[in-house]
């Protein structure tokens, strides 16, 4: 990943997309919204649609044949990252009451979320095996105290490790993966980033990525995952930028 390449685009996007209209970044927003719920819950196996997703979300209609638990988890993310995105906008630091919350938000009709397992878990098909409970506590501990002092990373770097570092770790009994993808979000947006979506295709590509950073201590890979979709979500808003200053310019 070339990060600097990164830089100038974030630093182009920061500096011009005041030139695209609010309805335009509305209509982005909200379509990054439906996206990113629907691949965060359909990675851990939610089976509704982008369209029942836009449905049930957008249009607010109750999307029949699938199970309650489904249903909250796709509101539950929603009602989740507003609440990141408030918490940013408020200025407050990632901290652990803000991870708890994010998550006994996701869970809310599932089980009771923010409160940190005291059994034994198992990620099948997985090399690596998260700690006991009580070690478990300890490196969640040790993952918010080590959080202000991660100052040789960039944005990106510090995203990967926030995301890697809590899922291996996988301090709750469920809601690990969604809980984990939403801090590496606030993350990048706090450093001036676009939020990111890992599309449920790309699964494979993802948990080997993060696989490498439990087993190797690796975190390469996921940072390169992880600035390859920036890259991306900035190429659109930067050619959204770019076509709107041209059409400024033939008005002129």
């Amino acid at each position: 990943m070339d990060y600097n390449s990164l830089l100038r685009k974030k630093e182009f996007y920061q500096k011009h997309k005041s030139v695209l209209s609010d309805s335009i970044m509305q209509n982005y927003n909200q379509a990054f919204e439906i996206e990113y719920t629907h691949n965060s819950t359909a990675i851990e196996g939610n089976t509704l649609s982008l369209i029942q997703t836009k449905l049930l979300l957008e249009d607010q209609i109750s999307v029949g044949g699938k199970r309650l638990r489904e249903i909250y988890e796709i509101v539950n993310h929603n009602k989740a990252y507003q609440y990141v995105k408030t918490c940013i906008h408020e200025g407050e630091s990632l901290v652990e009451k803000t991870v708890k919350d994010m998550h006994a938000i996701l869970m809310e009709n599932i089980i009771i979320g923010g409160i940190y397992r005291n059994v034994d878990v198992y990620i099948s098909g997985a090399r690596h095996t998260p700690p006991s409970p009580n070690e478990a506590y300890k490196q969640v501990k040790n993952f918010y105290a080590d959080l202000p002092y991660k100052t040789e990373m960039n944005g990106i770097e510090l995203a990967a490790w926030s995301h890697a570092e809590f899922v291996k770790i996988h301090p709750f009994i469920d809601g690990n993966g969604r809980t984990s993808r939403l801090i590496m979000n606030y993350q990048l947006m706090v450093h001036g980033f676009l939020p990111i979506s890992i599309a449920k295709e790309s699964r494979l590509d993802y948990f080997d990525a993060l696989e490498c950073y439990a087993v190797e201590a690796n975190l390469k890979p996921f940072v390169d995952f992880i600035g390859a979709l920036e890259e991306q979500r900035l190429d659109v808003y930067i050619r959204a930028i770019e076509q709107q200053q041209h059409q400024n310019t033939q008005h002129i």
